[in-house]
């Protein structure tokens, strides 16, 4: 029988995707166990709803720490002692540190609201990816699940649904709309990763 597969959440705010990823565990959807749930801030919604489901939350964020440095260990001790195999960044509003992506090559996934790489890079996200599509007079535009590397919005491609820009849409009416496409998108993503369906690079041997 193989192991199934342990997820750990790295979110800033409410965490709707990762809600959803952990409806989809829990459901069966995604043949996966949530393991942990990592926040920079204390007081978000994320938290309460991993406490809720019992999954461990913890807050991790700079002010407990020194330096930039001294929070990537912590983070990656933090993934490492609750055996996680799949890092998932569900609206986490930090850059990951080099520490935690050498500890998780080609395992940890971002979601992405807009098509890469023109609605990429540092500061885009959330509404500032749909206000310049809207700005741009985009016809289209989309959604990304992507690995993670050490450049904003980079990486291996996943899964990218493209979608439609109605006319006279806002911002914040395309990103309402979108929103379950994303949760859609990433839960079936994440269930084709963890079943195989979906192959990832392999993970480099290491020596111990």
């Amino acid at each position: 029988m193989n192991k199934r597969w342990r997820l750990g959440f790295l979110a800033s705010h409410r965490g709707s995707n990762m809600q959803a990823i952990i409806e989809a565990c829990r459901d069966g959807r995604i043949a996966a166990d949530p393991a942990v749930v990592i926040s920079n801030n204390r007081d978000a919604p994320a938290l309460a709803c991993a406490a809720e489901a019992g999954v461990p939350a913890l807050h991790l964020g700079a002010g407990a720490f020194p330096d930039a440095e001294s929070l990537d260990r912590a983070i990656t001790a933090a993934l490492k002692q609750h055996a996680v195999d799949l890092v998932i960044l569900a609206g986490y509003m930090k850059r990951l540190g080099p520490q935690t992506l050498a500890a998780f090559p080609a395992r940890v996934v971002n979601i992405h609201p807009g098509l890469l790489p023109r609605y990429g890079g540092q500061g885009m996200f959330g509404s500032r990816v749909h206000a310049a599509v809207i700005a741009a007079g985009e016809k289209e535009t989309g959604i990304t699940v992507h690995l993670v590397d050490a450049d904003y919005d980079h990486g291996l491609t996943l899964a990218v649904r493209r979608v439609p820009v109605m006319p006279g849409e806002s911002a914040e009416s395309l990103a309402e709309r979108m929103l379950p496409l994303e949760h859609e998108l990433y839960v079936t993503t994440i269930a084709d990763v963890v079943s195989g369906r979906l192959p990832v690079p392999p993970r480099p041997f290491r020596k111990m």
